[in-house]
Parts: C-alpha cells; sequence; structure tokens
C-alpha cells in the first residue's frame, strides 16, 4: 500500500503544471471512456462467456458514456489491480476508475485524485468454512487469511485484529479472484473483503453452500468512481452521470418509461431531468438530453442496482444502506434544477 501511494503520488508531483486538462475534448476525440474496472468481481465488474463486461462500476461507465457520446457501448474496460489503479488514473491511462475503491482521507488528498460520489455503500467482513464451526471474527486467533494486497481491507483488518489481541496471518494476493480461490482450495481458514465482494465471489466456489460470512462488519467502505484532480468539467461530468440515475429512480424514470415522461410528464423535476428544461448540459459542454441518454441506454441507479447486484442477480444483496434516502437508505443525489 506505501509503495502505491508513493508511486502515485510522485507521478502526481511530476505532473504538477502540466494537469491533464481537456479529458472531454479527448474522450470526444478518442469515440469511447476508458474505464479502469477489476480484473472481474461479480457484480460490479466482471466478463460474461461473450467478454462482455457487466456489472454496477460496468453500468456507471456505460452512463458516463452515454452522457458524453450518446451512446452506452462507447467504453474500453481495462482491468486493473488494486496496486496498479490510481497511477493508471493519473498517468491518463483511463479517463475514469470504477473499481470498487473506498473513499478515504489519504487517496483523496495525497494521490491527486477526486471521489465523484458512493454508488454503493460497503463494509468489510470474513468469509469461513461452515464445517469450522466458528460464530464470531473474535474466534479467528491463530488463524491464516486471505486477502488482496494494496487495499483497506488489508489495513482494516491489522487494525480490528490488534485492537482485539487476536494473532493471524496474512497471506496476500494481487487480486480479490486470486485470494478467494486460495481460500476455496483450503490455503486460508478465513476470506477478507467488503461484503458485497464475498457475495459474489462466493458463487464461484465449489461449494458456496459450505461457505459463510462472520456476524461482525469491521469497517465503512464507500465505494464510488474516481478522476484525476485538475479538470473540473470531467469530475462533474462523472458525478452528475451517478447523480442523475438517482434523481431518476427517486422520479419514477426509467429505461422503460422514458419516452413516454418525456412525451407527457408535465412534472417540471422530470422535465428538466431529461433535458426539457434548464439547467440542460451547458455548463458540461454536453447535449441537453444527456441524462435521458443515461437513463433510456443505462437505467436508473435502482435498475442498474436489481440486475447486479439485487435480489434479480445471483448475488441477491438486500437494498440495505444502498436505498434511496426517502426509502431509509444513504442513497442522495442533490437536484437537478
Amino acid at each position: 500500500m506505501k509503495k502505491t501511494l508513493i508511486s502515485a503520488a510522485t507521478l502526481m508531483v511530476a505532473m504538477t503544471g502540466t494537469a491533464m486538462a481537456g479529458t472531454l475534448e479527448t474522450v470526444k476525440e478518442r469515440g469511447a471512456v476508458q474505464c479502469g474496472v477489476t480484473s472481474g468481481v461479480p457484480g460490479f465488474s466482471v466478463p460474461d462467456d461473450k467478454g462482455n463486461w457487466k456489472g454496477l462500476d460496468v453500468d456507471l461507465c456505460r452512463a458516463v458514456a452515454a452522457a458524453v457520446l450518446g451512446d452506452a457501448s462507447k467504453v474500453k474496460f481495462v482491468p486493473l489491480n488494486a496496486k496498479e489503479r490510481f497511477t493508471a488514473l493519473v498517468s491518463g491511462e483511463i479517463d475514469v476508475l470504477s473499481r470498487v475503491t473506498t473513499w478515504t482521507q489519504t487517496r483523496d488528498t495525497q494521490l491527486g485524485i477526486n471521489f465523484a460520489g458512493v454508488n454503493y455503500y460497503d463494509g468489510q467482513g470474513f468469509l469461513v468454512k461452515n464445517e469450522l464451526g466458528l460464530k464470531s471474527v473474535k474466534e479467528l486467533d491463530g488463524a491464516t487469511v486471505c486477502v488482496q494486497s494494496g487495499t483497506t481491507t488489508e489495513l482494516n483488518m491489522a487494525d480490528y485484529f490488534r485492537a482485539e489481541g487476536i494473532s493471524y496471518t496474512p497471506v496476500v494476493f494481487d487480486t480479490n479472484d486470486q485470494a478467494a480461490q486460495a481460500f476455496d482450495s483450503g490455503r486460508c481458514d478465513s476470506f477478507t473483503t467488503d461484503l458485497s465482494q464475498a457475495a459474489g465471489l462466493r458463487t464461484r466456489m465449489q461449494d458456496p453452500s459450505a461457505v459463510g460470512a462472520l456476524p461482525e462488519v469491521i469497517s465503512k467502505e464507500p465505494l464510488g468512481p474516481v478522476v484525476r484532480q485538475g479538470d473540473d468539467t470531467w469530475f462533474n461530468i462523472v458525478k452528475w452521470s451517478h447523480n442523475a440515475m438517482l434523481n431518476a429512480e427517486e422520479l419514477g424514470i426509467t429505461s422503460a418509461n422514458v419516452d413516454k415522461m418525456k412525451a407527457e410528464s408535465t412534472n417540471p423535476n422530470v422535465k428538466r431531468l431529461i433535458g426539457l428544461d434548464g439547467p440542460k448540459g451547458k455548463g458540461m459542454d454536453l447535449a441537453d438530453d444527456w441524462a435521458y441518454q443515461i437513463v433510456k441506454q443505462v437505467g436508473n441507479y435502482g435498475e442498474a442496482y436489481e440486475r447486479n447486484v439485487g435480489k434479480g442477480s445471483p448475488l441477491g444483496l438486500d437494498r440495505g444502506l444502498n436505498a434511496l434516502w426517502n426509502q431509509g437508505g444513504l442513497q442522495y443525489a442533490p437536484p437537478m434544477r
């Protein structure tokens, strides 16, 4: 982790004075958004058997492409491990990082990056084999734990076990998929990561029914898209692409009814989001229908959640903290007006 921080910070210093502004122009000229994702976490970013990327983080990338280029398919996905992700963003290899990345103070203030929102509120947990009969993380004293290196997960575990006086041996891997496979094959007593990722990776294990999560959630993990500092227009585009999906869900606008709403709705909030009334896209140098394109081609936040990680997906996760603010959750977008 320290090595990764230094690498990205050093690169940012070298770029001082030549900030990579103009990402929007670069994307338009290229004709595609270059989006950094994981190498494969079910529910968030993973290619299917035909090589098509799917997931909640993938849908954020597609939303940005729909807003900027009017075509959600215009995305080049760049798989990155945890150590590579920030350097890839700061160096300009990718335009946006949408890769189950936790928003922390150090990352936000030392790496030359900006978090553009939270598209999933998560927390860190531990998987164990049911045959061990464990009921608490505090029973892992002396255990081996598989974990991805260069992550907040690794640091959280060290803090928690130190505070609780629990001895353990971390077994680290470059990717979460590798760590999960090692746990599944018996190399570790436990596997730790964010609970949403654990749910996705558990579906790939030899016998998912033989694996369970211990009850403790040891951290806050606000996950969201990230952009380089120094390009406010691009920062606003990514931020408001996410906000448009949230506002669309709140207003009941879906990919299925957006055309009907566009033709018939007299609700001023609906008309603003669709682009029939102000503020439209001028402030971000986008077409007036930028948010309409997101909803039409990708859907609102609730649609993306359900098909990727919700009850309609193999993960089957409740909305929980990721419900809208007016339904008991934390997802809240500023108004579009």
